[in-house]
């Protein structure tokens, strides 16, 4: 495969698994389009043409030709300048194997993937308006959201990997939305198909997926931080999509709409009192385990396309049956 037909198909994996549907991601397109249209001819300049045709800014080709065919790729949860370059060494024989590793995945993004992060939060609004928030209310409250975040990562040296990629000739390509719909839409449909009565036997469920299986073994397992296990269940909800965490005053309006059990990748510290004082149950998988469910089902997807794949930087390697 070539660099463009991994991410190209890694485009369309994430698509067919975003929470809005892929109707409501076309939506979500033609509303970016129009913005496009609007703009000044002076700001057209500027514009992430891209984002035209991808709805994931968080997810890119970092670097590399497009056209450059990949046999092998390694792949891991985060990619700083430390995995580059250890890609390029265990490139070499003199001072790895020759493995001759022709892309760099990384789930977490940098360069300009990371600076826009705060942009793919809108998946968030269709999220939550499924769990019973009005869509306004959801909409406002991610409107704050996302401004706290593009402030929180404006000062970080986003170029850092990216130079370092860049300098090295590693190709490097960013997955992270993409990869957190795959894992989320995994996590509905498991514990969709049965009803919980108490908050213990939804993660008594969770236990049995193989990711945290082996993260148990790591003493980094998923854990019930708010309610106990003999609490009510009630509505289970996932949220594992959506750039990052929601604010705290959302998970308010969640409590308003019924919520009873919230299945997270990991919670700040902030939200869990909120949750707390709400009487909301709240699972935390652990962040690399739930990170590597929606990376495994994508890496099946390579492997079964012929790519070889050397997991690294936290990814916990499960391989699933793949059906597409």
């Amino acid at each position: 495969m070539t660099l463009q037909e991994i991410y190209s198909l890694a485009l369309k994996m994430g698509i067919k698994s975003d929470p809005r549907g892929e109707a409501g991601v076309g939506k979500f397109l033609a509303r970016v389009k129009k913005q496009y249209e609007e703009l000044p001819k002076k700001k057209k300049v500027f514009f992430d043409k891209e984002s035209l045709s991808n709805p994931y800014s968080d997810s890119r080709i970092l670097f590399g030709n497009p056209k450059a065919t990949v046999k092998k790729v390694m792949a891991g949860i985060d990619a700083d300048a430390s995995e580059v370059l250890l890609a390029d060494r265990l490139n070499h024989p003199s001072t790895g194997s020759g493995l001759g590793i022709d892309l760099l995945i990384s789930h977490h993004p940098s360069g300009h993937a990371l600076a826009s992060l705060y942009e793919v939060m809108d998946v968030q609004v269709d999220m939550f308006e499924e769990a019973g928030v009005p869509a306004n209310v959801a909409h406002a409250l991610f409107e704050q959201r996302m401004q706290e975040v593009k402030r929180r990562i404006g000062p970080m040296n986003h170029g850092q990997t990216v130079d370092t990629a860049r300098l090295l000739g590693m190709p490097l390509l960013a997955l992270h939305t993409i990869w957190d719909n795959l894992g989320n839409d995994f996590m509905k449909k498991y514990l969709g198909k049965e009803s919980f009565d108490t908050a213990g036997e939804v993660l008594e469920r969770i236990n049995e997926i193989p990711e945290f299986i082996e993260a148990i073994k790591g003493k980094e397992g998923p854990s019930l931080v708010s309610g106990s296990e003999r609490s009510r269940a009630g509505k289970v909800v996932v949220s594992f999509t959506g750039g990052t965490n929601p604010s705290k005053e959302l998970y308010v309006e969640m409590a308003k709409a019924g919520v009873g059990t919230l299945v997270e990748m990991h919670v700040p510290e902030d939200a869990l009192k909120e949750l707390k004082k709400l009487h909301i149950n709240v699972i935390d998988c652990g962040h690399m385990a739930a990170d590597s469910i929606g990376a495994n089902i994508f890496l099946d997807a390579l492997e079964k396309r012929g790519i070889k794949v050397i997991p690294c930087s936290g990814l916990i390697r499960v391989k699933r049956k793949v059906s597409s």
